[in-house]
């Protein structure tokens, strides 16, 4: 079993997953799993009144989950996939756990462009809530060896996909006002 099919497993599961982004790797559970993602909050220290990004494989994505409008569509077609998260309601019929979003009526959406990230989103079949993989109030990371040093065996895979070539988080824009 490639180490990419593993890891989609270990989420659809109820895992957690480090795995690599252009911006920084990403501590990944499954989002519709309330118990996979309290752990991400668990490991990472983070308090819970803080929504997490969900990714998403492909641009088409987002509506599973979104209100998507105009404007965040020209947003979707011009930015994604990439280092962009967009800021939309949430859909009422989302599966998307009340945690993973601190129980807001929103969602940071993502769909990333790198070559492990999307797959493994693909590969999964699931929405990813995916903060940085430290632990709140450090650095985030952009290798997989930054992640096992702060995070060391609490995640259950890590992903090494190299290098991040961005190294800074996403951009966000709050499209709900």
């Amino acid at each position: 079993m490639s180490a990419l099919a593993r890891a989609a497993a270990v989420l659809r599961a109820g895992g957690t997953v480090a795995f690599p982004t252009e911006t920084v790797y990403g501590l990944g559970a499954d989002a519709t799993n309330d118990r996979a993602v309290a752990r991400v909050f668990e490991i990472k220290a983070r308090p819970r009144f803080n929504p997490m990004i969900v990714h998403r494989a492909g641009p088409g994505d987002a509506a599973a989950h979104a209100c998507v409008d105009a404007r965040a569509q020209a947003f979707i077609d011009r930015f994604w996939p990439g280092g962009l998260t967009l800021v939309l309601e949430k859909r009422r019929a989302s599966p998307l756990s009340a945690l993973a979003l601190a129980g807001l009526d929103t969602v940071a959406l993502r769909c990333p462009a790198h070559p492990v990230a999307r797959p493994l989103a693909a590969r999964a079949d699931c929405p990813i809530a995916a903060p940085s993989a430290n632990r709140s109030g450090r650095p985030s990371p952009t290798t997989a060896a930054h992640v096992r040093d702060d995070l060391g065996g609490a995640v259950d895979e890590i992903l090494d996909g190299g290098a991040c070539p961005i190294g800074v988080e996403s951009t966000v824009v709050d499209l709900t006002g």
